[in-house]
């Protein structure tokens, strides 16, 4: 255990965060005050702000005084130049301390490429950005030579969407055959909530008319249909569904339409067939990995000779921009398996893929009965990045956009790869916050953008029954927030 010490409550998540990227795993409690706090700890690390500066101090399990350093800046001068400082200093002594560096340097958030994205709109070279990244946050030089490439391509795709009077627009669905051992999102098993599908529907429907109505005088660029499992939905189901935005929403603007099939154990001819019908430019079709010993373990409870059906079934339909997600680092899994896995996917040759590092967030049930599976090896490193990099590389898919998450095994992070012109826009839309994103269903985060500074979340209940019966309550949810965003509602 590592104890974290403040004598005041700031950038307290930068500096736990980094922190628990240099000891992943190991519980880093976070204390305020000026006294030391007893306990039994691997080592003490006591922070303290004051007006001319801030000092760091680390201390061994009996309190003896092992480092100590300090800054000297006006605090409240410039905030921003304050956090980095502090995190760069507190890096240099991780550094010391655990012999290791991090790739992404003193960067502990999920969006990295914002920083180069917004240096390249105020005009500065790839070479000056670059600079500023590894001096700033002490990238290494590959990490730094990624984000300045996804950087650029994203603003390449993104060059024709109106950011100011735009919008797009994500529909979930929030049910799945099974839930998947890693899974934290706003997902139910079907079996439970057949019988609630419909009325979900309902109270989807409901939401979609009114909030087509706030956003009638803005253009629509991207849908994504998501979960969850869209696929779940049965036929007349997805056709109901489809109709109704299709009725609701002006979709003559509209540069992608992405459906997440995801689950190749809910994909059938006649499911593919409805979304065919719709204006649907993409889907994702998610194997996770191509090693059945996994899927089995990890409850997906499909096979992959069902993965590849449906791929198969969708090529059929003529879909001809398809999505595979792969996940690095499931249980049991070492190179030679994620090897196995990149040989399958890409032989199937999808115009996409999406590499994910492992994240097991605390509602998953991996992290909630972690005695359960702590027999189970998870194994991520830069080795088997860097191969799933050259495997998908070699098949004419080049990275598009990028993103990390809380608790990433080896500090690593996601990357989409796509063949040119089959980029996911919304993908990236959703991660560079450059606009507003219309979220309707259970569990849905609608994020209001006036402005890269300002960004509002008005969030939907998670809970599926909650969500029917408080539909009225989401609707007025989405009318403040609006009314906010519009500058008319204090």
């Amino acid at each position: 255990m590592i104890a974290v010490q403040l004598n005041k409550r700031d950038f307290e998540y930068d500096i736990h965060s980094l922190v628990r990227a240099f000891y992943p795993g190991v519980d880093v409690p976070v204390y305020y005050g000026e006294d030391l706090v007893e306990g039994s700890f691997d080592f003490y690390i006591m922070i303290s702000y004051s007006d001319t500066g801030i000092a760091i101090t680390f201390y061994g399990p009996d309190r003896e005084k092992l480092d100590g350093r300090s800054i000297q800046l006006d605090y409240y001068a410039n905030r921003k130049e304050t956090k980095n400082r502090l995190k760069r200093l507190l890096y240099e002594m991780l550094r010391e301390r655990s012999g290791q560096e991090l790739p992404w340097g003193t960067l502990t958030g999920i969006r990295p490429t914002k920083i180069p994205m917004a240096l390249l709109e105020q005009g500065l070279k790839n070479t000056e950005i670059a600079d500023y990244m590894r001096n700033t946050y002490y990238c290494s030089n590959e990490k730094t030579s990624l984000s300045v490439m996804i950087a650029n391509r994203e603003s390449y795709i993104l060059k024709d969407i109106n950011y100011k009077n735009g919008y797009s627009l994500y529909i979930g669905i929030p049910f799945c055959p099974s839930i998947c051992l890693y899974c934290s999102f706003s997902s139910s098993p079907l079996s439970v909530w057949k019988h609630k599908v419909d009325a979900y529907l309902d109270a989807l429907c409901k939401e979609m008319e009114f909030a087509a109505k706030l956003y009638k005088n803005r253009e629509l660029n991207a849908i994504y249909i998501g979960g969850g499992t869209p696929t779940t939905l049965e036929p007349e189901q997805i056709e109901r569904l489809m109709n109704k935005i299709e009725s609701c929403f002006d979709i003559s603007k509209i540069q992608e339409y992405t459906v997440e099939a995801g689950r190749p154990d809910s994909i059938t001819m006649e499911k593919l067939e409805a979304i065919r019908r719709h204006p649907v430019t993409r889907i994702s079709i998610n194997p996770q990995t191509m090693n059945d010993k996994t899927l089995d373990i990890i409850g997906r409870r499909h096979t992959v000779a069902q993965t590849k059906e449906a791929f198969a079934l969708a090529r059929d339909a003529g879909f001809d921009n398809i999505n595979m997600d792969l996940i690095v680092g499931l249980p049991g899994e070492g190179k030679s398996e994620v090897e196995h896995t990149l040989q399958e996917v890409v032989e199937m040759d999808p115009e996409s893929i999406t590499v994910h590092s492992l994240a097991v967030k605390r509602a998953a049930r991996l992290n909630m009965f972690r005695d359960q599976y702590k027999e189970m090896t998870f194994t991520n490193n830069q080795e088997i990045m860097d191969m799933t990099s050259d495997y998908v590389s070699k098949s004419g898919l080049t990275p598009y956009y990028l993103y990390r998450q809380k608790n990433m095994a080896g500090n690593f992070e996601n990357v989409g790869y796509a063949k040119p012109d089959k980029a996911g826009i919304y993908n990236i839309l959703i991660m560079e916050e450059k606009q507003s994103i219309l979220a309707l269903g259970a569990g849905a985060a609608t994020k209001l953008v006036p402005d890269e500074e300002h960004i509002e979340r008005v969030e939907n209940v998670k809970d599926i029954k909650g969500y029917i019966e408080r539909i009225d309550e989401m609707i007025e949810r989405k009318r403040k927030g609006f009314l906010l965003y519009e500058g008319e509602l204090e």
